[in-house]
């Protein structure tokens, strides 16, 4: 007698400005999944956070024209079922009240801030299922560059000198802030939200008025900006790490060129097919680096890794400046694009058994926190009363 499958529901989407490219990366997984073990629930997020379901959802060619998708589709919400997510119509049915389906495991393709950086891990986890990936507090910190700068820097990871800004600050006063800037760097400088990914809103400053041309620009799509200086002499290496905080695994490094100073949206994802996401982008796998620094660069994305606490598989953005040799890290991507499937079919693991390493790590991780108690006996609320006007009080005595 054949066992139940594990249900998996894949969410993507949601109110991101790299709405589309989760639309893809979610897509390219569920078409890779082994099917042979898991049922596939795609989920997708608009971007008003609404969710919805359907034989059409799960197919890329239906992105064309959302309206009409939608209208094809059910809309659907989430309830908190027996150690699993029940899926309910919604609208409610006058007389119906079963679940449109259910999921036992959910795993969050997302990207940007609102869904990547830990809001969506959360709202899963809240429903006690197995969540895919890293978790609330390393999704949040790897999506904040400057939190993730100076908890790397307390671990030892080699990361460039960083300085953090706020919108307000900046409107209060323009002068000081680029003069701050100034004091702290020589030009060229980089400017980055501090929470996007993508190469969403960088630009980079060559003179006073390129810094204030960068920092508007950056502050489209952030309250906070991180500001660096900019390595002219750059090479952009990528390594994939897969496992958890017992375990982890570097994959091959990967050098991805750029059409410009930095490498844009439009490399990473417009240039040469954007069905196929990251891995479209223009690169050289394995890249043409050192022995010694390929090792490097290795190891220290393990380390980043489990200094992050992350789950599943991250990609780790780094730098070399060509200047000096040094290597830093520059960026944790808790969901890279495409899931960094390319890099891991480099290092001999296809994509499939990916996808199920990291179901496999998400159970386990559930595992482990069955085992943590949650309850601590005090019996405080037995005689508990608020006593009127006056407040709690406890029979017997105060508060």
């Amino acid at each position: 007698m054949d066992t139940m499958k594990i249900k998996v529901g894949v969410f993507f989407g949601g109110n991101s400005v790299e709405h589309e490219i989760s639309v893809i990366s979610a897509l390219q997984a569920v078409r890779a999944m082994d099917r042979e073990k898991y049922d596939i629930i795609p989920v997708y997020i608009t971007r008003d956070n609404k969710y919805y379901c359907g034989e059409k959802i799960g197919d890329i060619e239906n992105y064309s024209n959302i309206s009409e998708l939608l209208k094809a589709s059910q809309q659907v919400i989430l309830v908190k079922g027996n150690q699993r997510i029940e899926l309910y119509k919604f609208p409610f049915g006058m007389f119906s009240n079963k679940p449109y389906d259910y999921i036992d495991i959910a795993f969050p393709i997302v990207h940007g801030t609102n869904v990547e950086d830990g809001a969506l891990q959360g709202f899963l986890q809240y429903f006690g299922v197995p969540v895919v990936g890293s978790d609330v507090l390393a999704s949040a910190v790897g999506m904040d560059k400057y939190v993730m700068k100076v908890l790397l820097k307390e671990e030892g990871v080699p990361v460039l000198d960083g300085l953090r800004v706020n919108i307000f600050e900046y409107e209060n006063d323009e002068k000081a802030v680029c003069d701050k800037v100034e004091e702290r760097f020589q030009y060229p400088v980089i400017v980055k939200p501090i929470n996007l990914g993508s190469s969403v809103g960088i630009k980079i400053g060559h003179d006073r008025a390129g810094l204030e041309e960068a920092l508007k620009y950056a502050f489209d799509y952030s309250t906070d900006v991180l500001i660096e200086r900019a390595v002219t002499n750059l090479r952009e290496i990528n390594c994939a790490v897969l496992g958890d905080s017992e375990e982890a695994i570097p994959s091959e490094c990967e050098e991805p060129f750029n059409s410009d100073e930095i490498l844009s949206y439009q490399d990473k994802y417009l240039s040469t097919g954007a069905s196929k996401g990251m891995a479209s982008v223009k690169r050289q796998l394995p890249a043409d680096i050192p022995a010694d620094t390929r090792e490097q660069i290795r190891s220290l994305a393990v380390k980043t890794f489990k200094a992050l606490r992350c789950n599943g598989t991250v990609r780790i953005d780094f730098m070399i400046d060509g200047d000096t040799e040094e290597v830093y890290v520059n960026e944790v991507n808790t969901i890279p694009g495409s899931l960094a499937f390319y890099l891991w079919k480099a290092s001999g693991i296809e994509y499939k058994e990916l996808l199920t390493r990291m179901i496999q790590l998400a159970l386990k991780r559930t595992r482990e926190k069955n085992a943590i108690s949650f309850e601590y006996d005090t019996n405080i609320l037995n005689g508990f009363s608020f006593g009127g006007s006056k407040g709690g009080k406890l029979k017997g005595g105060k508060i």
